[in-house]
């Protein structure tokens, strides 16, 4: 098979990794608050299942972008994480108590750790002007996934019947429909995914950067290469012979196995404070942390609210969330075609006006409704709206500058770290709105305060959130 095919459906699998992904989350949060309310489960009980599975997800994430920076594999990665949501599913759907329910949400999360592998995998095989396209259309599969979720789920509901002893019912279905995904995956990954080489998705340009940023360190001309080489930056190491007429072939790569395994490590000079404590990074991190922290905590509040003021069950939380996929979908299209006419920072920027305006219209309207139902409803329907409207536009564009400004050696373990970040708002977003869920106006006014600490911090680094040419080694230059 040509090397061009196995990449689009490489790039085409990954895809549908993050689909069902989003099919999973669609599946289970409509139904998981009724699921453990059968089970006795007191409230506290759907915050902390939710942020179960972040937490193992948070742990997951950098180990397994650490192992896919040191051996360039994928694959392998994506088998083995995807053997924790199979296991982790079908515990879903034994669901013999709210312990068991809680654990089966703590093994699925370590699935997720290998979004990290999936993010480097992608940043090394796409161009730096490419990558928010790239990001986009990855990020839309798992919306797409939120978007066909809620259409299983009300097939789904009808499920009532036995296998054995075991109980398949619109609170269990969920469980093993997921699991059953899970294993089809398998197969396409292990037949439809390679770990198809970086270097062809970089331009000679890029490769030439990167030879010179290598050889930084070393001497122009070796003493034993002065009648062979013309002093040019691509030196052979130091045993290799000169050859006929003092030139070197110029496509040929060194044949020096020791060397190549030194210069492959790609933590050799690998500084955290150098790379996660700059200005740029640490308003990405923050933007990761807030935006997530606060989408997590208006979902893990919106079933409940719902359920009080409008009386919705299942099926009308999965058409709610089917609508909502519709329309992040769209964004994440727009989104895709903005990004080719702006820079990252002004999408980013437009996000977070977004964000801001529904924050401040959740705190007004939704913290206490009043009127009638209509009224109601209509203010809860804006407020989700606006809420769902800038999170295309945050997400692109923290992903691809965080691409952009780390050393490219090291995204799989970087990404690891943001997802970490992202994990662990993930994790505290519903604890926070799951204990808080009567008391909105302190809730909703936490994270308007987070998000204009967000705001007045990006506006003072807005200068510095541009790719950085000098940041594929970012170690190199202390050679």
């Amino acid at each position: 098979m040509d090397p061009q095919r196995r990449r689009k459906l490489t790039f085409s699998t990954i895809g549908l990794v993050f689909l069902l992904s989003g099919v999973e989350y669609a599946v289970i949060l409509p139904t998981i608050w009724r699921y453990l309310q059968t089970l006795g489960a007191p409230p506290y009980f759907l915050g902390l299942s939710l942020s179960a599975f972040s937490f193992s997800g948070l742990l997951c994430g950098p180990l397994f972008g650490l192992i896919s920076d040191r051996t360039r594999t994928t694959k392998k990665i994506i088998l083995f994480a995807n053997c924790f949501e199979i296991v982790g599913n079908f515990m879903y759907f034994l669901g013999y108590s709210k312990w068991l329910l809680l654990s089966s949400r703590l093994v699925a999360g370590i699935g997720i750790g290998a979004g990290s592998s999936i993010f480097g995998f992608l940043t090394r095989n796409t161009a730096p002007e490419d990558r928010s396209t790239i990001f986009a259309v990855v990020m839309a599969c798992r919306q797409a996934g939120l978007l066909i979720g809620p259409a299983f789920n009300i097939f789904l509901r009808l499920c009532d019947f036995q296998l054995g002893p075991l109980v398949v019912n619109k609170y269990t279905a969920p469980g093993i429909f997921m699991c059953l995904l899970w294993l089809l995956l398998q197969l396409v990954v292990l037949l439809m995914f390679w770990d198809v080489p970086s270097q062809p998705s970089r331009g000679p340009a890029k490769e030439e950067d990167e030879e010179e940023e290598e050889d930084e360190g070393r001497p122009l001309v070796q003493p034993h290469d002065l009648t062979g080489s013309y002093g040019t930056l691509s030196t052979p190491p130091p045993r290799v012979q000169p050859v006929a007429n003092g030139n070197l072939p110029q496509n040929s790569p060194p044949p020096s196995p020791p060397l190549e395994q030194g210069q492959s490590s790609p933590f050799r000079r690998f500084s955290v404070r150098r790379e996660f404590l700059r200005e740029e990074m640490v308003v990405l991190l923050t933007a990761q942390f807030i935006t997530l922290f606060n989408q997590t905590a208006l979902e893990t509040m919106v079933t409940p609210l719902t359920q009080k003021y409008f009386n919705f069950g299942e099926l009308e939380n999965s058409v709610m969330y089917c609508v909502c996929g519709v329309e992040v979908i769209a964004g994440f299209v727009f989104v895709r075609w903005l990004s080719r006419r702006v820079a990252e920072r002004v999408v980013l920027a437009v996000g977070l006006i977004l964000c801001n305006i529904s924050c401040v219209w959740c705190l007004i309207f939704l913290a206490n409704p009043q009127g009638g139902f209509p009224w109601q409803l209509g203010e809860f329907i804006i407020g989700v709206f606006l809420q769902v409207l800038g999170l295309p536009f945050v997400a692109v564009a923290q992903v691809s500058l965080f691409s952009k400004i780390t050393a490219e050696k090291t995204q799989g373990f970087s990404h690891g770290v943001r997802r970490s970040v992202g994990g662990l708002a993930t994790i505290l977003g519903p604890l926070w709105a799951g204990g808080l869920t009567s008391s909105l106006y302190v809730m909703l006014g936490v994270m308007m305060a987070l998000l204009a600490l967000l705001t007045i911090m990006m506006a003072f680094s807005y200068e510095r959130l541009v790719e950085r040419p000098t940041v594929e080694h970012a170690g190199d230059s202390e050679e």
